[in-house]
């Protein structure tokens, strides 16, 4: 599940540095992208969520907890 999470944002934020742990049905996910730039912390969840979301509603994955930030903010 992590391997297709990953290849998922991947695909959609090429740019990004993404991550992700976790194990049953609950994952963190850590996405560093400039694409983000402008958008709120909310939108940037929004673009995460948009891309797992079949998984959510299938209830592959259960819980998630996100990080979506630039690469200026990731230090």
């Amino acid at each position: 599940m992590i391997d297709d999470i990953e290849s998922r944002l991947r695909r959609s934020l090429p740019d990004a540095d993404v991550a992700v742990a976790g194990s049953g049905n609950r994952f963190e996910i850590s996405v560093v992208s400039d694409s983000f730039l402008g958008l709120s912390r909310v939108k940037r969840q929004q673009a995460v969520y948009a891309v797992i979301e079949d998984l959510i509603s299938s209830g592959a994955i259960h819980a998630v907890t996100i990080k979506a930030t630039t690469r200026a903010e990731s230090g």
